[in-house]
C-alpha cells in the first residue's frame, strides 16, 4: 500500500542518514587524531643565525627582528666570530647587544697577519671550534651570509653535522675570490634566498633545486626603504663636523682585493690622493679583516688621513647612521658592495673603483672606474658624480624580503630528506611558478596624463594591465602633482597584494619632454600649469623607483615597438589621431627625439599654405584638419547651422557636439561631413605620403580613435601621390587597446630588463 511505501521510504532514509552520520565522525576522528598528531610535532623552528663581521650583520639583522618578532615559531640562537670581536676592527658585538639580541656564543677565529695565510687560517681555527658549538645548540636551520671565508667555515661545518643551511645572497657575482666561495657555501646550502632574477637564475643554472630558491631581496632593503630620519645632519654633524652640509661630503670604503694586493694598495694610494685634491670633507671606514687591510692602513697613515683636516676615520658606524650618512652625502667612493648595492636605494652617486665589484647588477648611480691606475682618472669621476642625483633603485629589494624569508622557513619541511637534490639540464620553464611565496610577476606602474583623465596602471612584463585606475586631470599643477603620487602610491601597495613586483614607473603626457632629466618643458593648451615640470623627483621619491618620463607620442611607439605590430621592425612611424595628432619615429630599433626633443610632431607637418589656424599658432596643419578638437570644430558649425543631423539621429541638449556626431552622420549618409572627413583623411594622407619621403619606413601604424575612420582614405592618397618606391609600405590600424599606458610601461620592462638582466 502507499502507506507501507512511505513508511518503507523513511526507514531507508533514517538508514542512510545514521550510516553517514556514522562515516561523518568517523572521519572527522580521524582527521582531528592526524591534527593533533601533526601539532605534537610541529615543534618551533630552532634557528641558528652567525654573523661575522658588520657587514653581513646589517643583511641579518633585519631577518633576526623579524624572527624575534614570532616567538610561537622560532627560536633564535645568535653565534658571533670573526672581525665582530677585534678591538681594531671596532668591536661590533656591541652593536647587537646594543640591538638586544642574545649572543648565545663568542668564536675568536681569527688568526691576526691580514695576509693570504692568516685567511686559510682562520677558516681553520673556525672548523674546528664550530662542531662544539653546533653540537650543543643542535639547530634545526643555520643562516649563513654571503662570500666571506668565515661564512664558508659556518657553511662546511653545519653540512657536515647534517644541519640545514639557509644561504642569502647566493647566485651574485662580484668579480674576486669572494665568487668561488660564494659559489661553494650556494653547493653547500640546502635552501636559497637570492636578491635578484638575474641571481635566481645563475642558481638555477648551477643546477639548484628550484623550489629551495626565494627570490625575496636584500633584507638590508627592508630598514633602507623606510628609513627616515629628520634629525639626519645629526648624524652628520656627529661624524664629518659642525660645519658640513648635506650632499657636501663623501664617504670613502675600500677594501683590499686578495687576488691582487699589490695593485689594490696602489689603488687605494691613489684613491687618497685624488680624494685630498678634490678638497672635500670626507669620512674614510676602515677596510676589512681581508688580506693586504693591514698595508691599506699604514697607507692611511702614511699620509696622515687620521689627522687631516678634511678626512674623518673610523674603525665603524653603526648601520643606522650609515644609512643616513651615505643617504645624504655627495658621492661614496670605494670597491664596497654596499656602494652598488644599498646605495642605490637613495640615488646617491657611487664610483666603483676596480674589479671587486665589476660583476654586480648596478643601477644608473653607479660610474665605474676599472682601470683606476692613475690618480686624473679617479679625481676626473669625483667631478663627474659628486653632488648628482640619481633616480632611486630597487634592484636588490622592495622592502619585503624580511616577510617573504620568514614565510619561506615556516615552510620548510623538516621531515624531508636531508641529501640535497640537484636539477641537472634541461632546466623547467616556469621557475619557481608553484610556490605562493615566490609567484611575482615583473611589472611597471604606468601613467598617463591625458587632457581629461589621469590613468595609472599596473602593467605586466607581457602588457597585460593587471589593473587600471583613472580619475580626472585636475587643473591646477599641485592637486594634479599630488593625485599622481596619491595614486602611485595606491598602485603600488596593491600591486604586492597581486603578487606583482613593480620595476619602476614610466609616464606618458603631452607636450615636449626632456626625457633624460624627466622634465615636462612646455604642454600643449589641453593641460594647463604643466610646463618645466620635473617629474622625476617627487615620484622617485616617495616610491623609491627609477622613473621615466616621455611625450605621449613616443609612449605610443615604444608600446608598438614592444607589444604591438611594430615588433621586430628597424624602421618604422605612428601617428597618433585623438583629440590632437601626434607621433613617434623609431629608427633603427631606437626611438628618435631629436637635439632639442621636438622630433615626431608629426601633427604639425603643414600640408596647406592656406589651411584653418592650429592650436600650435601656424595653419595648415594636420592637427588642423585630422584631430579630434578639429572634426569638434566642424561638427558644431554644420549642427549651428542645422546641416549635421540626419534621420535616424539626435544629439541630446545636455551633450557637447563632437568628432563621434560628424563620423555618425557621414555614416548615415551626409554629404557635408563626409566631405569634411574626406578633407581630413587626405590631409592625414599627405602628411604620411611626407614621412615616407622623409623617413622612408618600412611600416607606418595609424593609432587612436579616429585611426580606422582614416585608414582607406590615407591608402588612397599614398597611392595618388607618393613616389612609387614607397607605395609598397604597409599602414595599418594598430590592435593596441592602451598605447600610452603600455608605452610608458615599455620604458620601464625594457630598460630594466636590458640594464638589469
Amino acid at each position: 500500500s502507499t502507506k507501507n511505501t512511505k513508511k518503507f521510504v523513511i526507514l531507508i532514509i533514517k538508514f542512510l542518514f545514521w550510516q553517514f552520520q556514522e562515516l561523518y565522525f568517523k572521519n572527522l576522528s580521524k582527521r582531528n587524531k592526524q591534527i593533533m598528531e601533526k601539532n605534537g610535532n610541529n615543534r618551533k623552528l630552532r634557528v641558528c643565525v652567525a654573523t661575522c663581521n658588520r657587514a653581513d650583520y646589517s643583511k641579518l639583522a633585519p631577518i633576526m627582528f623579524g624572527i624575534k618578532t614570532e616567538p610561537e615559531f622560532f627560536e633564535l640562537d645568535v653565534v658571533v666570530l670573526g672581525s665582530h670581536l677585534i678591538d681594531d676592527y671596532g668591536n661590533t658585538y656591541r652593536m647587537i647587544e646594543q640591538d638586544d639580541f642574545d649572543i648565545n656564543t663568542r668564536l675568536h677565529t681569527i688568526v691576526r697577519g691580514e695576509d693570504e695565510a692568516a685567511m686559510v687560517e682562520s677558516v681553520g681555527l673556525a672548523l674546528v671550534k664550530l662542531p662544539d658549538v653546533l653540537n650543543r645548540l643542535k639547530p634545526d636551520i643555520m643562516i649563513v651570509h654571503g662570500d666571506r671565508f668565515d661564512a664558508l667555515a659556518l657553511a662546511t661545518s653545519a653540512a657536515l653535522m647534517n644541519i640545514r643551511i639557509l644561504h642569502i645572497e647566493g647566485g651574485e657575482v662580484s668579480g674576486t675570490i669572494d665568487d668561488s666561495i660564494r659559489h661553494a657555501i650556494t653547493k653547500l646550502a640546502h635552501y636559497h634566498v637570492c636578491c635578484t632574477r638575474s641571481a635566481e637564475q645563475h642558481l638555477i643554472s648551477m643546477c639548484e633545486d628550484h623550489d629551495r630558491i626565494l627570490l625575496a631581496g636584500c633584507p638590508s632593503y627592508d630598514k633602507l626603504l623606510s628609513a627616515k630620519n629628520k634629525d639626519y645632519m645629526s648624524i652628520i654633524r656627529m661624524w664629518l663636523g659642525d660645519d658640513v652640509k648635506s650632499k657636501d661630503y663623501i664617504v670613502a670604503l675600500q677594501h683590499p682585493v686578495t687576488t691582487d694586493i699589490k695593485h689594490s694598495i696602489k689603488m687605494f694610494e691613489l684613491t687618497l690622493d685624488a680624494l685630498i685634491s678634490f678638497n672635500k670633507r670626507t669620512l674614510v671606514l676602515f677596510p676589512n679583516i681581508d688580506a693586504g687591510s693591514k698595508e691599506m692602513v699604514r697607507v692611511m697613515r702614511k699620509k696622515g688621513i687620521e689627522h687631516h683636516p678634511n678626512f674623518r676615520a673610523v674603525k665603524h658606524v653603526p648601520f643606522d647612521q650609515f644609512i643616513q650618512l651615505v643617504a645624504h652625502a655627495g658621492c661614496m667612493i670605494g670597491n664596497s658592495s654596499c656602494g652598488v648595492r644599498e646605495v642605490g636605494a637613495f640615488g646617491t652617486p657611487v664610483i666603483n673603483l676596480g674589479t671587486r665589484q665589476i660583476g654586480r647588477e648596478t643601477g644608473e648611480n653607479v660610474l665605474h672606474v676599472r682601470d683606476a691606475d692613475t690618480q686624473d682618472k679617479i679625481l676626473q669621476a669625483l667631478h663627474l658624480q659628486f653632488g648628482k642625483q640619481y633616480p632611486c633603485s630597487k634592484i636588490y629589494g622592495d622592502g619585503n624580503a624580511v616577510p617573504r624569508i620568514l614565510k619561506f622557513l615556516k615552510s620548510i619541511d623538516l621531515q624531508e630528506p636531508l641529501q640535497k637534490k640537484f636539477c641537472f639540464p634541461p632546466v623547467k620553464e616556469n621557475i619557481s611558478q608553484d610556490i605562493d611565496h615566490i609567484l611575482e610577476t615583473l611589472s611597471a606602474l604606468a601613467v598617463d596624463l591625458g587632457g581629461t583623465n589621469l590613468r595609472v596602471a599596473i602593467v605586466s612584463m607581457k602588457g597585460e594591465i593587471v589593473k587600471k585606475y583613472t580619475q580626472f586631470n585636475p587643473k591646477t599643477y599641485e592637486e594634479r602633482i599630488n593625485l599622481i603620487l596619491q595614486m602611485c602610491v595606491e598602485a603600488a601597495a596593491e600591486a604586492v597584494k597581486l603578487n606583482c613586483r613593480i620595476l619602476g614607473v614610466g609616464i606618458s603626457t603631452g607636450g615636449r619632454v626632456n626625457p633624460r632629466e624627466g622634465i615636462v618643458l612646455h604642454s600643449t593648451k589641453l593641460i594647463q600649469e604643466w610646463n618645466s615640470v620635473d617629474l622625476r623627483t617627487p615620484l622617485s621619491d616617495t616610491l623609491h623607483l627609477p622613473v621615466w618620463v616621455d611625450n605621449d607620442g613616443n609612449c605610443a611607439a615604444l608600446a608598438e615597438r614592444k607589444f604591438g605590430q611594430g615588433k621586430g621592425l628597424e624602421n618604422f612611424v605612428t601617428l597618433i589621431t585623438g583629440t590632437g595628432i601626434g607621433g613617434g619615429i623609431i629608427h633603427q630599433h631606437e626611438l628618435i627625439h631629436g637635439s632639442s626633443f621636438c622630433a615626431a610632431e608629426l601633427g604639425h607637418l603643414v600640408v596647406s599654405l592656406d589651411g584653418p589656424d592650429c592650436s600650435c599658432g601656424s595653419h595648415g596643419c594636420i592637427e588642423a584638419y585630422a584631430s579630434g578638437m578639429a572634426l569638434q570644430r566642424e561638427a558644431k558649425k554644420l549642427h549651428d547651422e542645422d546641416l549635421l543631423l540626419v534621420e535616424g539621429m539626435s544629439v541630446p541638449k545636455d551633450e557637447a557636439v563632437g568628432a563621434l556626431h560628424l563620423i555618425q552622420a557621414a555614416k548615415l549618409g551626409n554629404a557635408k561631413a563626409q566631405s569634411i572627413l574626406r578633407t581630413a583623411g587626405t590631409a592625414l594622407g599627405l602628411g604620411v605620403v611626407n614621412i615616407l619621403h622623409t623617413m622612408n619606413p618600412s611600416l607606418v601604424i595609424l593609432s587612436g580613435v579616429l585611426a580606422s575612420h582614416y585608414i582607406h582614405i590615407v591608402k588612397d592618397i599614398i597611392r595618388q601621390q607618393a613616389l612609387s618606391s614607397v607605395q609598397d609600405v604597409d599602414v595599418v590600424v594598430s590592435d593596441l587597446v592602451d598605447p600610452a599606458l603600455l608605452g610608458a610601461a615599455s620604458m620601464v620592462l625594457d630598460y630594466t630588463t636590458r640594464r638589469i638582466y
